[in-house]
């Protein structure tokens, strides 16, 4: 939890006078992976830790931004586009601050401190948390109204542009529009979103502590995949493709394709079905529909890994565990796992004791909270 006075006391320290402040929150995607940028369904959920920022304006043209987490400061003159940030978290704060003037939003400059206490790397989208917490800064010390859909774009462009992760719009869009215990069901393509109320579960989240190399390059390469697997079944996207349409045309497809379109077209079933689930209060059924996302991401679209699969075979074992599987991008990162609220506590300590028997890794816990959205927490009058 990130301690607002003392947020606001060290910008005051350095520049000398009290900030406005603003908040953006990680989340969790209870289900529906790799599908929001297939235009398919996704039921995310915004959590309790969050990006922070205190901003005060200047008329300078230059956003100057420092970080609690990060070294280094990232110095954005906003008439000079060509100019390459210093440190790589900067990229973020170029990228929202110049998309934002692109999409008719004049900005005057800014004094940003930054502090999170998402885990960074870990598949909590502390870099969506980042940008919509920036974009919102941004634009309201400068005096501009944003929509909320808008500034879900404006990230996400932002993550494409500068970020270089042609990620869907999921992470962003929960950032803002994220509901104290509701989790959000999001058509990717009509955005058309609903809030689902959830019934009285845990969620723990499990770092693993670990990330591979590879996963950004495959994330872009799973996404291409994707392309090429609906080009091949005729359609503009796969959240198009049913599983008889999938039947028919397999034995024309190359078995990795195959296997791409087949865990994007049964996820989009799977969050369906999970929707069904809550509303009748199904947590039974919720829970096999959350194992079962992920042996497909683990065969299917193969973007597990043998720290993640240790850790949710772990999971599975514990009592009052309803499901367990891989969350994020994948490749490492972390689990989400669904269970009754009165073992939560037992949960965490026999998983933390068994990973780190398994796997000589110290692995983190987080006892989550579903949170609100985008807001601003301190306002300077």
């Amino acid at each position: 939890m990130i301690d607002l006075e003392l947020l606001k006391a060290r910008f005051i320290d350095k520049h000398g006078l009290a900030p406005r402040i603003f908040r953006a929150p990680g989340r969790v995607n209870l289900i529906g992976e790799h599908t929001d940028y297939n235009d398919g369904f996704v039921l995310p959920a915004a959590i309790d830790m969050a990006t922070y920022v205190a901003a005060s304006p200047r008329e300078d043209r230059i956003v100057a931004a420092a970080s609690v987490n990060f070294e280094g400061i990232v110095s954005v003159d906003l008439d000079d586009r060509d100019a390459l940030p210093r440190t790589d978290w900067g990229k973020y704060i170029q990228g929202v601050a110049f998309v934002l003037e692109t999409r008719g939003n004049r900005l005057l400059g800014a004094d940003l401190l930054i502090a999170s206490d998402i885990p960074f790397g870990a598949g909590l989208s502390s870099s969506a948390a980042l940008e919509i917490s920036v974009g919102f800064a941004l634009a309201s010390i400068c005096g501009n109204t944003i929509d909320g859909m808008e500034l879900a774009k404006i990230g996400q462009a932002a993550e494409h542009e500068y970020g270089g992760v042609m990620s869907g719009i999921m992470d962003q869009f929960v950032s803002v529009h994220g509901q104290e215990g509701r989790a959000l069901f999001l058509d990717c393509r009509s955005l058309d979103w609903s809030a689902i109320p959830l019934p009285d579960i845990a969620f723990v989240v499990c770092h693993t502590k670990t990330r591979h190399n590879l996963a950004d390059g495959e994330y872009n390469k799973r996404r291409t995949e994707c392309e090429n697997a609906a080009a091949m079944l005729g359609k503009t996207s796969l959240r198009d493709v049913s599983v008889d349409d999938l039947e028919k045309m397999e034995s024309q497809m190359s078995e990795l394709l195959k296997k791409r379109a087949r865990h994007v077209v049964t996820e989009n079933a799977r969050v369906l079905s999970a929707v069904a689930s809550i509303n009748s209060g199904d947590l039974r059924r919720l829970g096999e529909l959350i194992n079962a996302s992920h042996e497909s991401l683990r065969y299917d679209f193969e973007v597990s890994c043998p720290e993640l699969d240790t850790m949710v075979e772990i999971a599975r074992r514990q009592p009052g565990v309803l499901g367990a599987r891989m969350m994020g991008g994948g490749f490492g990162g972390c689990t989400i796992n669904l269970m009754l609220p009165n073992t939560r506590g037992e949960f965490m300590s026999k998983v933390s004791r068994a990973y780190r028997a398994e796997t000589s890794i110290e692995p983190e816990l987080y006892d989550v909270r579903i949170a609100a959205g985008v807001e601003e927490v301190f306002i300077n009058k």
